[in-house]
């Protein structure tokens, strides 16, 4: 069979892409990059949209994921809104990691020189230089959270039923704004900035922090072409570094049950506070979601996609008894929505997405897996999944 079909057989594919036949069909048997068709013959067929799949394997092999990342990764590599993203979070790391190599040249260089001038090893530079080599394995996680965090929003960008969004939403919540001084702990990729710019007053004062200096610099980037006074900040919510009173309104967009201090992080947002000043906290209750977990469950029952219920840290059913002691009032308002998700491949990625042992029961069962959630699907063309999220404004 010819290009002429619009397939490239396994030999004239690994030609045109410079690689050996050997290594298309190592990540054939891997599940990386299946054949689009399979000929009469016999015959392992590709087609133009497989070299983009081929390009992001060998992307992030260069990058120093794993078969299992890669694998999890590039499950739903069919849908081109996936792609785009992929790609531009693809072209994100590289640069970081283009800066990390310049800063390693840099650093070997200015040690070369001190060895050639003093003809002596300056240790502390020696080290340095270590530090700053494995600053190489930081790059990698911080690209899977943000990754991560990506594929959680877009399954419910996509398969949300309420015509306002959770982060519209949460943003009403907060007006009005103008004039006013605002933290927001946890800032993720900056997702309740880039939803509402439009709206942002020019004279509000926004300080975007996270204890990730990678999800800092990202939301940076994410932000630069946003009007509005923002600046950004490292450090632990449990220890934030401003005056008492500054600020007239501090967010944390689902984020507090992460910590292992709660009363820690509160006693910091009530300090900085002005009196009058309000706390805006999301969390979930004990139903978000909760169709996933079965799913996961039925499927195989060793499956755990969290190693705690986030909820029984800090959730809607006991969010106002931890706020109490440091708050004067306290008003739980929650999120009438629900999704009804239509492809199995977005599914496959929120799962694997999760913070569980999910990677261990499924990481050669991928394609079962798949089977089994479409078998969910055919009844209805969707599965339900409950979603059960609100806010907590508390006033100081």
């Amino acid at each position: 069979m010819s290009h002429k079909d619009g397939f490239y057989t396994s030999g004239q594919f690994a030609k045109k892409a410079n690689v050996t036949i050997r290594t298309i069909r190592y990540y054939d048997k891997q599940g990386l990059l299946k054949p689009a068709a399979v000929s009469e013959g016999g015959y392992r067929l590709y087609t133009d949209s497989d070299f983009a799949k081929l390009q992001k394997i060998l992307s992030l092999k260069y990058l120093g994921f794993s078969l299992d990342e890669i694998r999890s990764i590039t499950i739903n590599d069919d849908d081109n809104d996936y792609v785009d993203e992929s790609l531009r979070l693809q072209l994100n790391l590289v640069r970081k990691r283009i800066e990390h190599l310049k800063l390693v040249e840099q650093t070997l260089t200015e040690t070369s020189r001190l060895v050639m001038d003093n003809q002596a090893v300056d240790w502390n530079k020696i080290l340095h230089l270590i530090h700053i080599t494995n600053m190489e394995k930081t790059l990698v996680e911080q690209y899977k959270d943000a990754a991560n965090i990506n594929i959680r929003i877009g399954l419910h960008k996509k398969y949300a039923k309420n015509p306002i969004s959770w982060f519209q939403w949460l943003y009403g919540l907060m007006e009005p704004i103008d004039g006013k001084e605002i933290l927001e702990l946890g800032c993720g990729n900056g997702e309740l900035w880039l939803t509402n710019q439009s709206q942002i007053p020019k004279d509000t004062r926004i300080c975007l922090s996270d204890v990730s200096k990678g999800m800092v610099r990202d939301v940076e980037d994410n932000l630069k072409h946003v009007t509005g006074n923002f600046s950004f900040e490292v450090f632990d919510c449990r220890q934030i570094p401003k005056p008492s009173e500054t600020y007239d309104l501090v967010v944390a967009n689902h984020v507090l049950f992460y910590l292992s201090s709660l009363d820690a992080a509160f006693r910091q947002v009530q300090r900085v506070l002005k009196q009058g000043g309000m706390f805006c906290c999301s969390t979930y209750g004990s139903g978000h979601m909760k169709e996933i977990s079965q799913l996961v469950k039925e499927f195989d029952s060793r499956i755990t996609l969290s190693e705690v219920n986030l909820y029984d840290v800090f959730g809607l059913e006991n969010g106002e008894e931890r706020l109490s002691p440091y708050f004067s009032s306290i008003r739980k308002i929650e999120f009438e929505d629900y999704l009804e998700v239509r492809d199995a491949g977005a599914l496959m990625e929120y799962i694997l997405s999760c913070h569980g042992n999910q990677q261990e029961f499924l990481s050669d069962r991928y394609g079962e897996f798949r089977d089994f959630l479409e078998g969910k699907m055919k009844k209805k063309g969707y599965i339900h999944i409950t979603k059960q999220a609100g806010v907590f404004l508390c006033m100081k």
